[in-house]
């Protein structure tokens, strides 16, 4: 059978096209996913990650027990609210998941965790939490809500409670701040400006429902990836798995290797590769007609090859983009295999977009 978040209702209501991603039945979209694509770009649009789990860490040795289980340095966090992204990685280097961890007090810092991940992260989390005496607790009875686009912050502080808007509006990018159980983050996944919110479930519907009133639009899933791919931002599962490591994901800049007696579990496997990875993520723009999708074959004028991981139609450029692993000697021009047919490709640096711009 599959979950529900506290929103499913909603869904239903506004008749979401829904589908089974992960375990959890979630819209797709709504009327349109093109026009809430360009809401989000243009306006503001809102999306339920309730499916997401926020993961709470307690304890006196928390954060020596993140700058253990992390491949960046959670001491980069010297102010409550601020925010860092990580990948968590197996001993050989294999990226079991990527997340965003939040300093909330030196004995308090939460995670936020993707929903196809969730089962093994935490078990991973716990069995190497008990070595720190570290209190691991999923926040199962919180739910989370992005709220994204250039107006999603002015659509959104109007309607928080007041300590929590004031705190809200005084934030920068990736910081966060806490009022009793309701948590507001300048934080996303759509290279936009907006808040991630997670909130009691009563309070998450409440907030849904004010912003359907304030005319944010509802988004769903096939938005919220065509706006990441944009952005150019991984997708856990297609860019990146455990059969991958970050320095051939285009997430070298997220592991820290200095200070050098920082032990993360991985660093072992990968630090040989510092700057000797056999291959890398770039980014592609299609030159040709055709729409490029994820495990399409490349080749490079070179003889390198490669294949894509993620791909399709972008709806701000109105072009066909993907994110590909190539060997790390690809050169000169590209070409991708569509429908058996060699179609020329331009190697980009992602992002593509990001807050309304093409940058590529």
């Amino acid at each position: 059978m599959l979950k529900h978040t506290a929103l499913y209702p909603e869904h239903v209501r506004l008749g979401a096209r829904l589908v089974d991603f992960a375990g959890w039945e979630m819209p797709i979209q709504y009327a349109s996913q093109l026009d809430e694509h360009h809401a989000v770009r243009n306006d503001a649009g809102m999306f339920d990650v309730a499916h997401m789990s926020a993961v709470d860490l307690h304890g006196p040795r928390v954060r020596d027990f993140l700058r253990r289980l992390l491949a960046n340095d959670i001491a980069k966090l010297g102010a409550p609210g601020k925010a860092l992204y990580s990948c968590m990685l197996r001993a050989d280097g294999g990226i079991l998941d990527d997340l965003i961890v939040y300093f909330l007090g030196e004995t308090w810092f939460r995670l936020v965790v993707n929903a196809a991940t969730t089962d093994k992260d935490l078990a991973w989390i716990r069995r190497h939490a008990a070595d720190f005496g570290v209190e691991v607790r999923h926040r199962s009875d919180l739910g989370i809500l992005a709220v994204q686009g250039p107006n999603a912050r002015a659509r959104t502080l109007p309607l928080l409670p007041d300590a929590l808007r004031e705190a809200a509006g005084g934030l920068g990018n990736f910081q966060a701040t806490v009022d009793g159980e309701r948590f507001v983050a300048r934080t996303g996944y759509t290279g936009e400006d907006g808040f991630e919110l997670i909130l009691p479930h009563a309070a998450l519907v409440a907030l849904w429902t004010q912003l359907l009133d304030a005319g944010v639009k509802p988004c769903g899933l096939g938005a919220r990836d065509t706006l990441r791919l944009e952005a150019g931002m991984n997708l856990y599962g297609q860019d990146m798995d455990e059969s991958t490591h970050p320095l051939e994901s285009g997430l070298a800049w997220t592991v820290a290797f200095e200070p050098h007696d920082r032990d993360f579990i991985g660093r072992k496997a990968i630090e040989p590769l510092r700057g000797a990875s056999k291959r890398k993520l770039v980014g592609l723009v299609l030159e040709g007609r055709g729409i490029a999708r994820a495990h399409m074959k490349l080749r490079f004028a070179n003889g390198a090859s490669g294949e894509t991981t993620s791909g399709g139609f972008a709806p701000t450029m109105r072009q066909s983009i993907a994110l590909a692993r190539v060997d790390a000697s690809a050169e000169g021009g590209c070409e991708i295999e569509i429908r058996g047919q060699w179609v020329a490709a331009r190697v980009v640096k992602p992002p593509f977009v990001r807050h309304g711009k093409v940058l590529v």
